[in-house]
């Protein structure tokens, strides 16, 4: 307001932002607030200053103590103005400085004077300040004016008093408990936010005690709540109730139930939304529930107002995946979807039809997908690629135009993870549809004619020599193959080799012409291209050689490798060169620990070329397998990320134990690796027992324990817990490992049959932040960040306090995040006094989030921080400020 008007010059970006805040600093500004101390107050001028030095604040800009301190004293002698304007801006600044305990008992009268105001507005934001900057020992003597708010007749006043309760519960929650006959009474008040917000205290109040939460919401259903806000926030409340009571039985005999369907004839929008969303996500829902919840919804798809149609797509699309025949008289209408001007709700519309369409409905859903693939960015579009390769697998006999559709859109442009997509479809039909084989080879082999990506050549050349030979003519697809020697690098180059030997042991009719390939290859410029030559000419006996039983040269190129890698190579570095030869057969093939890949195969489950038939399996794979193999862990979903190992003991202790964190929608596994060390001891009833009182949202749902524990054979038990759908919950468990030892003859080896119990403290473990969020980098930032668009774009400001280097703080902030650094971004150049760091993952529910980071040095160690977040859900970006501000 102070600044001059800027005339915009003509050769100026008329769309270029203009702030009053321009070129403001905190010293000018400091200057300025001397104005405080005038006898005469202008109040305009004083609103001016304040409205500076919140933005500086809000900026990241920090004040020294004796700053703040001058600034707080300044602003305390406008409590004698008796204009509105300033004295809501005196409240925010009081807010925002948080003075100290000693200052506070400065204000304290005012404020507590304005409390008592006859002034509703003055009272309301008392309120905030003094439960904002107030101690436990302060709140005490204030507490009968809070109690008295609360029932206020003015709703202002009152929902300050709900709401500052409601910050006061994390701090003091003894004290707000004495409230619950006050908010009890609020929550009866014509006011809807006051209905809301007291609802809401209510419920946090009492969310310890299932029995209370039974009783609140027994009481409420009852028709006393009248404000749509709170209806919904009670929608939500039944809702875990009936979660927590599990009394389904298969009459539909649900309680509540009644409810919840009459909150579908209600008159709110939102209300009548969360009912239905509440219905369609009970545990066992059955047709009968389902069906007026799917007919509202069907009703919202018509609706002109796109957060209506959004809304009922997606929650139609979830319930597609359970129930797609409950949801196939909505297809009309999501068929005029697919043209909608948002592209969020065409693609939800496109995929949910494609789940519930019947077969005569496929080609009809193919014409109009095709024109539309070209408009949507390359997340919508593996989206799309997935929902038909599951409609493809319903419905076989389509499989021609399904195929011929993935062939088409595969020769278009995309990234990585798109085309990926297109050819571990591609391959997964192969497998499930024998007539399928043929025309999908073909079309791998066309895609690798021009395929830029090195991992899909290679992925692809290994699916080929695995199904290739199994076709009626293995011949046509050895010109593609041996192109691939001549036009590739050499990593492309040596798996081409790989799959024409693979043609040679298979195909005896084949064997002449793969030796003459083979032999030219001898003279490529490449080690491993021309090793890998040698090595499978004498293989096959392309060399003159005896060659080995067929068998056995089948078994060796097409044979799965059992041993895992990281046993391999602790064996070869154990080796000492003598006249016995290293012998293969005497390495350990039980997995002793499992550290995360470095580089993941971008997320996706072990289906398609991310895990073939045959050779080395992933660390992914061997974890995903492992857990499958436990019943109790089969129905928890996919898994969306493992940890790497984290040691709960020293080095060289009795017993080793290290931890990987496996990551589900809602639940998470800890595998405890566990190695005794000592000879003479035989562990059994192996198992960690975990304490998750500093976790309060995690509850422990199943521990399976190790039934014995020989010397130096690692073993695995398991313990799992649930946590909120699809949230980055954190918390701290303490562990200690439970057993019963027995002593062990070292001359014999046998055990004594009785043992004594024990018990061994491990370290603490935390479940963070990054737990939850996949590295994933994209291969160009910019067009990815300008793909996603600033709708779902949130920036925000942090003051990251002195630290010994930019460095230092860059890598913080990675770490905080758990997310992959693009393009180089993660080295700052030396001397920097700024630095921009760029970063991409996947949330966890398969979300893509990009994140661009701008430090800057203020002062001589002082570090702020710009975060600003683009992801596919505003709800993921939201997530990540939040992470970094509690971080």
């Amino acid at each position: 307001m102070s600044q001059p008007l800027v005339k915009k010059d003509d050769d100026r970006d008329d769309d270029a932002e203009y702030s009053p805040f321009m070129g403001i600093e905190k010293g000018a500004v400091l200057q300025e607030a001397r104005v405080f101390n005038d006898p005469q107050l202008d109040a305009r001028r004083c609103s001016q200053v304040i409205t500076k030095l919140l933005y500086l604040l809000n900026q990241g800009e920090s004040f020294t103590k004796v700053e703040a301190t001058e600034v707080f004293f300044s602003v305390t002698k406008l409590f004698q103005s008796r204009d509105l304007g300033l004295r809501r801006m005196v409240y925010l600044i009081i807010k925002e400085l948080s003075p100290s305990a000693d200052e506070v008992i400065i204000v304290t009268s005012s404020l507590m004077k304005d409390m008592n105001s006859k002034t509703d507005m003055y009272r309301a934001n008392a309120i905030r300040v003094l439960c904002r900057i107030t101690d436990g020992t302060l709140l005490t003597q204030i507490e009968r004016y809070l109690k008295q708010a609360i029932v206020d007749k003015n709703p202002v006043v009152a929902s300050a008093a709900l709401v500052s309760g409601i910050h006061l519960l994390q701090t003091n929650p003894e004290i707000v408990k004495r409230w619950s006959n006050e908010v009890q009474e609020a929550v009866q008040s014509r006011a809807a936010l006051v209905q809301f917000h007291a609802l809401a205290l209510l419920h946090q109040i009492r969310q310890n005690d299932r029995l209370a939460v039974s009783k609140l919401v027994t009481s409420l259903t009852r028709g006393t709540v009248r404000s749509p806000l709170a209806q919904c926030l009670l929608i939500r409340y039944t809702s875990q109730v009936i979660r927590e009571s599990g009394n389904n039985t298969q009459s539909g005999d649900r309680p509540f139930y009644d409810y919840l369907e009459s909150c579908l004839r209600h008159k709110s929008e939102m209300v009548i939304f969360e009912a239905a969303k509440a219905i369609t996500e009970l545990n066992g829902v059955t047709t009968r529930e389902l069906t007026p919840a799917i007919t509202v919804l069907q009703l919202f798809l018509s609706s002109s107002k796109p957060v209506l149609r959004f809304a009922a797509v997606r929650t139609l699309n979830k319930v597609a995946m359970a129930h797609p025949m409950a949801v196939t008289n909505c297809n009309i209408d999501m068929e005029s979807l697919i043209s909608d001007q948002n592209r969020s709700i065409a693609t939800l519309a496109i995929t949910t039809l494609l789940k519930t369409g019947n077969e005569s409905s496929v080609d009809r859903l193919m014409k109009q997908i095709t024109n539309f693939m070209s408009d949507i960015a390359d997340e919508f579009k593996i989206v799309v690629v997935e929902a038909i390769r599951s409609l493809c697998l319903k419905f076989p006999l389509k499989y021609r135009s399904l195929m011929n559709f993935l062939s088409n859109i595969l020769r278009e442009e995309g990234g990585f993870d798109y085309k990926k997509a297109i050819v571990d479809s591609i391959v997964i039909l192969i497998r499930d549809i024998p007539d399928a084989k043929e025309s999908g080879l073909l079309h791998l082999c066309e895609f690798i004619e021009d395929c830029e990506f090195t991992y899909l050549s290679t992925q692809i050349l290994h699916f080929l020599g695995v199904e290739g030979p199994k076709t009626s003519d293995p011949s046509k697809y050895i010109r593609y193959i041996y192109n691939r020697v001549h036009l590739e690098n050499a990593t492309v180059r040596a798996s081409a080799v790989s799959t024409l030997a693979k043609f040679g042991a298979a195909v005896d009719g084949l064997k002449p012409r793969i030796f003459v390939l083979l032999r030219r290859c001898l003279f490529d410029n490449d080690d491993e291209v021309r090793d890998r030559a040698t090595l499978y000419l004498n293989t096959l006996g392309g060399d003159g050689s005896v060659v080995e039983t067929d068998k056995d040269v089948k078994d060796f190129l097409f044979g799965s490798f059992e041993i895992p890698l990281v046993n391999l190579e602790t064996s070869l570095k154990n080796y000492e060169p003598s006249e016995e030869a290293f012998d293969i057969s005497l390495v350990p093939k039980e997995v002793k620990s499992l550290p995360l890949a470095e580089k993941k195969t971008q997320g996706k489950k072990p289906t398609g070329l991310g895990a073939p038939p045959s050779g080395p399996s992933s660390t992914a794979d061997a974890y995903e397998r492992l857990l499958l193999s436990i019943p109790e862990f089969t129905n928890f979903g996919k898994l969306f990320k493992s940890s790497a190992p984290v040691e709960l003991t020293e080095a060289e202790t009795e017993y080793a134990v290290n931890v990987v964190k496996h990551i589900f929608d809602r639940h998470v596994v800890f595998q405890y690796n566990c190695t005794n060390t000592i000879p003479e001891q035989l562990l059994e009833d192996v198992i960690v027992i975990v304490d998750a009182s500093e976790a309060e949202e995690f509850s422990e749902v199943f521990a399976k324990p190790l039934r014995a524990l020989p010397y130096d054979s690692p073993g695995q038990t398991f313990v799992a817990f649930e946590k909120p759908e699809g949230l980055p919950t954190a918390g701290k468990f303490s562990n200690t490992l439970k057993f019963i030892v027995k002593e062990v003859d070292p001359t014999t080896g046998e055990a004594d049959d009785d043992g004594v119990e024990d018990e061994y403290q491990l370290e603490d473990l935390e479940v963070v932040a990054a737990d939850y969020i996949l590295k994933v980098g994209v291969s160009n930032f910019r067009n990815a960040w300008e793909s996603m668009g600033p709708d779902s774009e949130r920036v925000d400001e942090y003051g990251l306090g002195p630290r010994e280097s930019l460095v230092e703080a860059v890598n913080t902030v990675i770490n905080l995040l758990g997310m992959q650094p693009c393009e180089g971004t993660e080295v700052v150049p030396p001397n920097s006094r700024s630095h921009t760091c760029l970063m991409s993952g996947v949330f966890i529910g398969n979300v893509k989030v990009l994140v661009r980071l701008s430090f800057g040095l203020d002062g001589p160690k002082d570090v702020a921080m710009k975060l600003s977040v683009r992801s596919d859900d505003e709800a993921v970006s939201d997530a990540i400020h939040e992470i970094v501000a509690s971080g």
